[in-house]
């Protein structure tokens, strides 16, 4: 059972990697195989169990772009075939079609999908975040540049697109939708950031599942899951504030 986390050199800004480690540390048989920059991706010539990148700085992402544009076919086909991916913070922008700076500065990005990120760099966006992926609730944060924002017609275009998760509380995948985030089959992104299977024991499941195991068992549930319900009861309380 293997990870392929992508780019661990530049792309865990908030602590991202310790997504990969919680899932490792839950059950020891998993290999976590670490893509640099200049190496050939593992899912260009295999179907790992799960592929991850987490959150980088706005110069990263131009790298990670010009990295991954030979491979754009293969990305597409594990995509499609159903292939794990978890993109946190702003690592799915680079999927998109393009990110905006107010300077009128644009970047083309790899084009998989219908969004539009448009970048504030005076103005940072931090929250905390409340949602829902079917019955399972999701807690995290945010803390963003960037709102991204679907094309004209996505639905149309691109019928699989949805949203990763339905927000209760806090913003979604920009001040105009309530859903956060990105889902096209298993390839799932959001712009919540840092260790959120950590933070989402049942998430964490959810995924240990969906990598192959019948009946996962968390390193350190007890405790997780007594935190996260705490997290959960925090966030609903609407004396929480969500915004700083």
């Amino acid at each position: 059972m293997k990870i392929e986390v992508l780019y661990p050199e530049i792309a865990n800004l908030y602590g991202d990697l310790e997504n990969i480690t919680y899932l490792q540390k839950s059950n020891p048989e998993i290999e976590v195989v670490e893509t640099h920059l200049t190496d050939v991706p593992l899912f260009v010539r295999e179907k790992p169990a799960l592929v991850y990148m987490g959150t980088m700085t706005e110069r990263a992402q131009l790298l990670v772009i010009e990295a991954l544009k030979p491979h754009l076919a293969a990305l597409q086909e594990r995509i499609a075939d159903g292939t794990l991916f978890l993109m946190t913070g702003n690592a799915f922008e680079v999927f998109g079609s393009r990110i905006e700076d107010l300077d009128g500065t644009s970047t083309t990005c790899l084009g998989l999908f219908p969004t539009t990120a448009k970048r504030d760099m005076m103005h940072r966006y931090n929250s905390l975040y409340l949602g829902k992926f079917g019955e399972m609730e999701v807690v995290g944060y945010k803390s963003q540049f960037t709102q991204s924002y679907l094309i004209p017609d996505a639905a149309a275009v691109y019928p699989d697109v949805k949203a990763a998760w339905e927000t209760t509380r806090g913003p979604g995948l920009n001040p105009d939708m309530t859903g956060e985030g990105l889902r096209v089959n298993n390839f799932i992104a959001t712009y919540v950031i840092g260790p959120i299977l950590v933070l989402n024991p049942p998430l964490a499941k959810w995924f240990l599942r969906k990598m192959g195991m019948s009946d996962p068992k968390l390193a350190f549930e007890e405790a997780a899951m007594e935190a996260y319900q705490i997290r959960v009861k925090e966030y609903s309380d609407p004396d929480t504030g969500f915004y700083y």
